[in-house]
């Protein structure tokens, strides 16, 4: 590798911070980490990080140019879809390289009592029939799918709370950032007497503590489903996704 190289991460995720400490280290590398700004306090460990939205597939497409990005890696979060395929077709469009870090998603046991749908208004339909308190941890963006749900209480987690304009179910906010441990999930459900949890399939390990506790309290988890993702080379973690790296890196 003789010059310099240029890379974007489109992050928001721990996977997306591990790749950008990682690749930061290597002689020659250049590394950009773009976050969407969603969150008010972002895990950063990137000196060259850049915050909001490009505009579309034109503004990441102009981004990359202007910028003279080598090679892009789409480590957003797995529900994050509208930016995977701008950024497809924003790499296709410039003609650089483009990788996804892609978590796999939660899997099923046979202990699990999970009602899998694909939104969060169908999560919502099935609640009146399901639980009374609700365990909802969608994040604050998705809130108002279920603020019609008066007659439920739930307990809401986010890491930060939602806009004032946003309108939101009854029940109490619980602003926290994972990873989350067993025995304390354990208490949270049983403390405010859980019958129910509303999770997105983000897999992963930092807020998977959910998933085993409903389990083992018996629990149902209604799993809203990821979105579809673009075509592309896919890799499961920041290990895998430095290997691509470094592949790309010694053409």
């Amino acid at each position: 590798m003789s010059a310099q190289k240029r890379i974007l991460i489109l992050g928001g995720t721990r996977d997306a911070v591990e790749l950008a400490t990682q690749a930061a280290a290597i002689p020659g590398v250049v590394v950009v980490t773009s976050l969407a700004g969603r969150t008010r306090e972002p895990v950063i460990r990137s000196e060259k990080t850049r915050i909001g939205g490009f505009g579309g597939i034109s503004g990441l497409a102009d981004y990359l140019h202007q910028q003279r990005i080598d090679l892009l890696i789409d480590a957003t979060h797995p529900f994050a879809a509208q930016i995977s395929f701008n950024a497809a077709a924003a790499a296709h469009q410039v003609g650089i390289p483009r990788l996804m870090l892609v978590r796999p998603a939660w899997q099923p046991t046979p202990e699990d009592c999970w009602l899998t749908v694909e939104s969060n208004a169908a999560a919502a339909a099935l609640l009146p029939d399901l639980a009374q308190r609700i365990f909802l941890t969608i994040g604050r963006q998705e809130l108002a799918a279920f603020a019609h749900l008066q007659l439920l209480w739930f307990l809401m987690r986010m890491i930060d709370p939602p806009h004032p304009d946003v309108p939101i179910p009854p029940g109490k906010l619980l602003l926290e950032r994972g990873p989350f441990l067993l025995e304390n999930e354990r208490s949270l459900l049983q403390e405010h007497k859980i019958e129910a949890i509303v999770s997105k399939n983000s897999g992963g390990t930092a807020t998977y503590a959910k998933i085993i506790a409903a389990r083992e309290l018996g629990l149902p988890v209604v799993m809203v489903q990821r979105p579809a993702i673009p075509d592309g080379e896919t890799v499961p973690d920041s290990s895998a996704g430095l290997t691509w790296l470094k592949a790309q890196l010694n053409r």
